[in-house]
């Protein structure tokens, strides 16, 4: 027998005309916010390096620099997320951009290990909230379904950045003695203008909801209102007797817990890669930054084909799990690789996998939240990935430090272990989750597949 295909209806037209362009309008711009972000990642390793020769910040001092800016992120992303549910994305958005862009030019005021330190704190307390309010927005502008493809679409800001950035920031370093100024002085200087324009940008051009923006009609608005509720997931009003519901349910925390072993890996080569290319022979900042710039190709791929694999697959914890251990046995191949050439492909493959799976770890977790559950519960999620930026880089510039190459191996071994043996426990909690929310019906699948579905 045929399966009968659902019937579109008027609304189904209208939603879809209302999602195109509330996706034209907004997501170039959350878009340029993001890549701005992850060029002041990139580029910070490209001035490892530079830092030690011209101020003396040696390596452990950079390690450790480099992941104090996740410290104050972490410590202020609920609180960020909180105010932001209150005062709306558009200004929170745009004070965030303001003052980290401000904060990113102070960068060249730098003078030793302590203004490092000051600074690197400074600025992740700047940004903290950026990224969880990008996804917020996500959560009340698209539906469950298109949020998988929406999430990557977001992550192709951070391929961009990866890419993108090593070789601008190369470029800005070639000014090395313009007007008196160190190579990293102009970037950080120029990156940093750049930056409080965009915020400009999200200030003149972001809405903060359907029923704000202008190009929308009041049918289009409310339609995409009504889709972008979850109605199976927790949507309390306040956090007083509901902080367990945001932050305690048991799904969340295992997932939160994979993201922080993710991130480990992810920011300690984002922070390195640089370092490791220079280390292999490779020559002068801008070819330096190309080469290390692999790295967002490799994110690209993943960022496509990962979320394609999960549109055919049976769901988003399967895929996880085999691009999980997959990401083992790359760092495992990375520790056993001579060549220079090997190396760096390798570490390009392991950031294909380390940030393409992110889409879905996102889409796992706004299938079941709402409102300010997803302000608060995003936010955590992300905070706890962020003591993982700041956990992979601090030991692997501990390692590095002490001159211990295999160190820094068994720290990215480490954090994708982690991941791999937890994934069991995730899909057992987001079972449990699912069958809680549907009383009256059996325990479905651990994963969104159907909504996740483009």
């Amino acid at each position: 027998m045929n399966q009968q295909q659902p019937v579109e209806t008027d609304t189904d037209r209208i939603h879809a005309a209302a999602s195109r362009k509330a996706a034209f309008h907004l997501l170039p711009i959350l878009c340029l916010a993001y890549f701005m972000a992850f060029v002041d990642r990139t580029n910070v390793g490209l001035a490892k390096t530079s830092l030690e020769a011209d101020v003396g910040i040696s390596v452990a001092a950079y390690g450790t620099g480099a992941g104090i800016f996740f410290l104050s992120y972490a410590f202020l992303e609920v609180p960020s997320n909180l105010i932001m549910h209150r005062v709306g994305p558009r200004r929170w958005i745009t004070r965030i951009a303001v003052t980290w862009g401000a904060l990113c030019a102070c960068m060249m005021f730098v003078q030793g290990e302590l203004s490092f330190y000051i600074v690197r704190f400074l600025l992740g307390a700047a940004e903290a909230g950026l990224y969880p309010a990008l996804m917020y927005i996500v959560t009340i502008w698209f539906s469950q379904k298109q949020r998988v493809t929406v999430v990557g679409i977001l992550y192709l800001a951070v391929c961009a950045g990866l890419a993108l950035g090593g070789p601008l920031g190369g470029a800005l370093m070639e000014l090395n003695g313009a007007a008196g100024l160190f190579g990293w002085q102009w970037m950080f200087l120029i990156e940093g203008a750049i930056t409080i324009v965009v915020g400009g940008v999200v200030w003149r051009w972001v809405p903060d909801r359907p029923s704000d923006a202008p190009w929308l009609s009041a049918q289009e608005a409310a339609v995409l209102d009504e889709r972008a509720v979850v109605h199976t997931a927790p949507a309390h009003a306040t956090l007083k007797g509901n902080a367990k519901v945001a932050f305690g349910r048991p799904f969340i925390l295992v997932l939160a817990l994979i993201y922080f072993a993710n991130q480990i890996n992810s920011v300690s080569i984002q922070y390195n890669f640089p370092s490791i290319v220079e280390s292999l022979g490779v020559e002068g900042s801008f070819v330096i930054g190309v080469v290390s710039g692999s790295a967002g190709i490799g994110a690209l791929v993943g960022v496509l084909v990962i979320p394609w694999l999960h549109r055919r697959a049976s769901g988003e914890l399967h895929v996880l799990t085999g691009v999980t251990v997959t990401t083992v046995l790359v760092a495992v191949a990375y520790t056993l690789a001579d060549g220079p050439v090997a190396r760096i492909l390798l570490i390009d493959v392991a950031m294909m996998l380390l940030i393409g799976v992110l889409p879905l770890y996102w889409s796992v977790a706004m299938a079941r939240m709402s409102g300010l559950m997803a302000a608060a519960g995003l936010a955590f999620i992300n905070t706890v990935g962020l003591l993982g930026g700041f956990t992979g880089p601090y030991l692997y510039g501990f390692a590095e430090g002490r001159g211990s190459e295999a160190g820094g191996y068994a720290v990215l071994i480490g954090g994708a272990v982690l991941g791999v043996l937890l994934l069991p426990l995730l899909r057992r909690t987001v079972s449990k989750e699912d069958s809680k929310s549907q009383p009256g019906s059996p325990p479905a699948e651990p994963s969104v597949h159907m909504e996740g579905k483009p």
